[in-house]
This record gives C-alpha cells, structure tokens and sequence, in this order.
C-alpha cells in the first residue's frame, strides 16, 4: 500500500458570490431558530448579477412567510455592502426568487 494521496482545497476571499451565499443562508437558519428552537432548515442560495434565489426544506412553527424572507434577503445584501447599481448588484433592484 503506498503512501501517497493528493491534498486539494479551494479557498474564496470577500465578496465571492459563495459568501454571499452562505451570509444568506445562515440568516435564514437564524431567522428560524430565532423563533423555533425546534426548526429544522436546510436552505441553499444561489446568486449572479442583480439575481437571488432561495431553496431548501424547512421544518418549522416559526412565522417566517415569503415578504419577510425577502425582506431578510435584502438586508442580508445590504449589510454586506452591495448596496448601488455600479456594483451590478443592488439590494433593491435585484430579482429575488423564494
């Protein structure tokens, strides 16, 4: 048996569509065991230019309905900075698909 194996890793820096992805969808998990310890969340993000989408399977009593989750998803976009139409992704103009 040899010892040889190949060690792989990948590596984002800030701002990456990844992170903001993940700032997303950790809010959402947040938002739901805000107000149901119990929940049970899995949601995935998906962005590109002026575009987000939100999927997944939530098990929850939480009161989180659709306008509110875009309103998270929006602020979520906000508080990252992306926040005028020259960073070709505007919290307020971008399409948001749940």
């Amino acid at each position: 048996m040899t010892n040889n194996f190949l060690f792989t890793s990948e590596s984002v820096t800030e701002g990456h569509p990844d992170k903001i992805c993940d700032n997303i969808s950790d809010a959402f998990l947040d938002e739901f065991l805000r107000q149901d310890p119990e929940s049970r969340v899995a949601v995935e993000s998906l962005v590109t230019t002026d575009f987000v989408a939100v999927a997944g399977e939530v098990t929850s009593k939480a009161n989180f309905d659709k306008k509110a989750q875009e309103e998270l998803v929006r602020k979520t976009i906000r508080d990252i900075g992306y926040n005028h139409k020259d960073l070709m992704f505007d919290t307020e103009s971008c399409e948001v698909v749940l």
